[in-house]
């Protein structure tokens, strides 16, 4: 098992768990069940569910019907995976902006609690 953490900024937001809020219920429990994937199979867990993003950041596919929720992740040390950012994905290519706040939020996260 892995632990599922979420990224904290430091003035305290969780941007994914803002993304989850604002999911309806449905799709809510569906990303859930997926984290819950992500949760037991760590980095053994592949497609269609997670895939990797390259500079250690994966995604985490949810789909229901016609929408897809999107969830950057990264390994830590010590079985962790840390969710960091959600979006729904309405293009075929991935937003570059939330590949990048995905990116910035792993090294702010490793900056701070690599000790």
């Amino acid at each position: 098992m892995y632990e599922i953490e979420f990224y904290d900024t430091e003035d305290g937001r969780c941007p994914v768990q803002e993304f989850l809020d604002d999911l309806d219920p449905k799709m809510h429990a569906k990303t859930l069940r997926t984290i819950d994937l992500l949760e037991a199979n760590g980095p053994a867990l592949r497609e269609p569910q997670s895939g990797s993003m390259g500079d250690g950041i994966f995604e985490l596919r949810t789909k229901q019907s016609s929408n897809i929720t999107r969830i950057f992740y990264f390994f830590f040390v010590g079985k962790k995976a840390i969710l960091t950012n959600g979006f729904i994905k309405k293009t075929q290519k991935t937003p570059k902006a939330e590949l990048e706040l995905a990116k910035k939020y792993k090294a702010d996260y490793e900056r701070r609690y690599c000790k």
